[in-house]
């Protein structure tokens, strides 16, 4: 836990405004939240990743990193059929202080993204993730679908579903898209 704290405060030294824990290790986002404190950070925003379900949709961003994981984090990440223990850590996220709870992956998921808009005093993100990108570019590539069309369509969802952030590969497209 010490090394959470460590790595937090790290960043907020070198000016970093928020600080995203994944690890969803029970006590860290308060172990965090105590630390960037001491330290004189109490404005350094903490987004825990709050609801991180063990999906098939991070595999291409792990092939284009060339993760040589060893061992399976899903005996960390919640089972996708189990969206009461997903808001279950999101409460307990709450509760330690974060200030900002996300659900990662996004689509797969927007009955979680839903449930935490509405137990959540702080803002919802939902992270649509790398399978989630690859799945419409591969679709639009092959002229199945047009990708302006269902990416907008897919970020509309997440937000609909109660999202007030969304993380996605295709921010910069979408800014150019909607203005």
């Amino acid at each position: 836990m010490a090394r959470y704290v460590e790595l937090a405060v790290a960043q907020a030294e070198s000016g970093a405004h928020v600080v995203g824990p994944s690890g969803m290790m029970d006590g860290q986002v308060a172990a965090i939240r105590d630390g960037l404190d001491a330290a004189g950070y109490i404005d350094v925003v903490i987004l825990a990743y709050a609801a991180k379900f063990a999906s098939a949709f991070y595999g291409p961003f792990r092939e284009a990193v060339s993760s040589s994981l060893s061992g399976d984090r899903r005996t960390y990440q919640q089972e996708p059929g189990n969206a009461a223990e997903a808001l279950r850590e999101i409460e307990l996220d709450l509760d330690e202080g974060a200030d900002i709870v996300m659900v990662k992956p996004a689509m797969g998921y927007l009955d979680v993204v839903a449930a935490a808009a509405d137990v959540s005093p702080v803002p919802v993100a939902a992270y649509q993730v790398s399978g989630e990108y690859a799945m419409i570019r591969a679709a639009a590539a092959n002229n199945w679908i047009d990708e302006r069309a269902a990416v907008l369509e897919s970020l509309t969802g997440i937000r609909r579903a109660g999202a007030d952030i969304v993380l996605t590969y295709w921010a910069v497209d979408a800014a150019g898209w909607l203005t």
